[in-house]
């Protein structure tokens, strides 16, 4: 008796435990929902779609089950947007996906899988871009063995009788729209990156004589492609051109504006010529726009034709090259608004989120072309009846651009008209690079290596702020127009044959422009890395003397070493709670120089006021690309939001003063 009654108490207390536990899991249950669209709230559009992005497509060049494995402009698009996605957030899982899709097709000789050279396809040349981001940021040179390769491509590829690539080889005479996305972005930044001054003539007469034999002067619009010799069945026996304004080719080539004038010499003389293409042609974009959805159909110019219909990818394309053109200076700031409203157009038709949680693309065209077989005749008919695709990889990375850039505008109010200038006068290093071309570097604004400083300067561009470098000694002429003056790691004679050492002419036009409102930015380095006295009778003039000392140092990748934490309620740091700094020199300090950040009685950080003006001091480099662009220093930490937090607050200094 006694036993069942203990029996029976056991299974009442197991079962009223089983209870507990079922409420308890349906609780956290509840919570886990309630969290994740908060979750995805805090994420932006860019993230929400790359994260899907790499878990849909683990392996990259695996977008189309149906097709053999190969080396493709579409996977080069897809990854393009996804380093867009990078660069906007400096998560380094972003550039880990991007090699590891490439390592798949490049071998260590520089080979690529499946590629030959000898199909002479610029489809082939658009994921040459991707080998110039790997090169520029690791310096490896399997990278640029196969970006020559891409390049030997272009020296031999056949052209027509004035010099405009031919689309394929299979396809003779013919220019197409396309093609000048597909090549002259990667052409003009192996240009640029590798010294080949004269190819930029070259560069710009494609989209010239692209523009003067597609585009029509009552629409403003271009022709999807152009036979030299009139032979195909799709070219006006007159024109040569093909019948119909098919909206993705003048994304294609719109875009393939905007990307090439980041790598254009600012004083080409056709570097003018290649913004006023884009200036005829962002009107036509604006024309075709819907009214009411904000989109663009298929055919442009046949909106209330039968069969037509809004189309994705040519709405993401048109919002990246206005919205980027807005940012670049390239276009008035009216068609941020019209890259805006095809951006929430987009956002309203296009994309849709599964039980999964993970986001689609709906209403991309899978592919158009001319010619070929079956023969595609460019028709109208043509283009309103090709498939139309959910989650079209060249779709995906467009919708990633196109979101990067809305990302990128909204909040280039803050520092919109300011300039900041780093110098390059103080630190002047210099290397041999691969060519045997003498080239600055160290800190500077368009260094991808670990020690450059192009994510800090993406940052202030973020902000709306222009960034330019100073080459000479600063005076008040030169510093005339300049916001924010970074200052970083001045020579040393082991450095620097003949360093530029500050002297009292630099002091005094340098704190005359600081009392005149001047933002001023000390970026120092530890006894050993960095030229002192000099440096010091500058920096006196505010209360602020570097130290020789070399505090946190870090052995190998004991990055804890390095922590410092920010403590709540910061001034300047409102985001960012642990800082990476390591083999830093702190100060000494006396008025007007104030500590705005001490740690274990070391001063780290300080502020003074001169006039109007005021300067900020750190003992380290800091924000250079190795503890920024998130390939090194474990997520833990937080010197990307350092780094958007000092500059918005720089930004805000400059600002009060105006």
């Amino acid at each position: 008796m006694l036993v069942t009654k203990v029996a029976r108490s056991l299974k009442c207390a197991a079962t009223y435990a089983m209870k507990i536990i079922f409420k308890t899991l349906i609780v956290l249950l509840l919570v886990i929902l309630c969290l994740v669209p908060a979750i995805a709230q805090t994420q932006s559009q860019s993230e929400r779609m790359a994260a899907t992005a790499m878990t849909r497509w683990a392996n990259s060049w695996e977008t189309d089950p149906a097709k053999t494995e190969k080396w493709s402009y579409e996977q080069g698009v897809l990854l393009k947007g996804i380093e867009d996605v990078w660069l906007n957030t400096a998560d380094g899982k972003y550039f880990s996906f991007i090699q590891h899709s490439i390592d798949r097709f490049v071998n260590d000789d520089g080979t690529i899988k499946t590629y030959k050279l000898n199909d002479y396809n610029l489809d082939n040349i658009n994921e040459g871009k991707l080998l110039l981001t790997l090169y520029r940021v690791t310096e490896k040179e399997k990278y640029k063995k196969a970006a020559d390769l891409l390049r030997e491509q272009l020296r031999t590829q056949p052209r027509t009788h004035e010099g405009g690539f031919w689309h394929k080889k299979i396809y003779p005479y013919q220019m197409w729209l396309d093609g000048l996305y597909m090549g002259e972005p990667f052409y003009a930044e192996y240009a640029a990156t590798f010294h080949e001054d004269s190819a930029f003539d070259d560069i710009a007469k494609q989209f010239i004589w692209m523009e003067a034999h597609a585009r029509d002067p009552k629409t403003g619009l271009l022709y999807h492609g152009w036979d030299e010799s009139k032979q195909q069945r799709w070219a006006n026996k007159q024109t040569g051109l093909s019948p119909e304004f098919w909206a993705r080719a003048i994304g294609w080539y719109a875009m393939a504006l905007v990307d090439t004038l980041d790598y254009f010499p600012e004083n080409h003389p056709q570097r003018a010529e290649l913004i006023a293409i884009l200036k005829r042609l962002a009107p036509a974009i604006e024309k075709y726009q819907d009214a009411k959805a904000g989109l663009w159909y298929q055919v442009l110019d046949k909106q209330n034709e039968k069969g037509n219909y809004f189309e994705a990818s040519a709405a993401c394309m048109f919002v990246y090259a206005l919205a980027k053109s807005v940012r670049r200076g390239y276009l008035p700031d009216h068609y941020l608004s019209v890259a805006r409203k095809g951006y929430d157009g987009i956002l309203t038709r296009f994309i849709k989120t599964d039980a999964n949680g993970q986001v689609k693309l709906e209403g991309t065209v899978g592919g158009a072309g001319l010619g070929g077989n079956p023969y595609r005749d460019g028709s109208y008919q043509y283009y309103i009846n090709e498939k139309i695709v959910t989650n079209d990889p060249k779709g995906v990375g467009a919708f990633l651009m196109a979101s990067s850039e809305i990302e990128m505008n909204a909040n280039r109010a803050l520092g919109k008209g300011q300039t900041v200038t780093l110098d390059c006068f103080f630190n002047a290093e210099t290397k041999k690079d691969v060519t045997g071309r003498i080239i600055p570097w160290h800190y500077k604004w368009n260094e991808r290596t670990n020690g450059g400083y192009s994510f800090w300067g993406r940052v202030f561009r973020s902000f709306g702020a222009n960034t330019k470098s100073l080459v000479e000694a600063p005076s008040a002429a030169n510093l005339k127009g300049t916001n924010i003056y970074i200052i970083v790691d001045p020579d040393t004679p082991q450095e620097s044959e003949h360093p530029n050492y500050i002297e009292a002419a630099h002091i005094k036009a340098i704190t005359d422009w600081v009392k005149a409102g001047g933002v001023l930015v000390f970026m120092g380095n530890d006894v050993g890395n960095m030229e002192f006295d000099h440096f010091n009778q500058l920096a006196k003039q505010f209360g602020i003397q570097f130290n020789k000392d070399s505090r946190n140092k870090v052995p190998g990748n004991d990055f804890e070493k390095g922590l410092l934490l920010v403590p709540d309620g910061h001034p300047i740091f409102k985001s960012a709670h642990r800082l990476y700094l390591k083999e830093i020199s702190t100060f000494t300090l006396t008025p007007p120089a104030k500590s705005v950040f001490d740690d274990k009685g070391d001063e780290i950080m300080a502020v003074a006021k001169l006039g109007r003006g005021t300067v900020f001091a750190v003992g380290d480099p800091w924000f250079y690309n190795e503890y920024l662009d998130g390939r090194k220093l474990p997520p833990t930490f937080d010197n990307y939001k350092a780094a958007r937090d000092l500059s918005k607050w720089l930004i805000q200094q400059a600002s009060a003063k105006r």
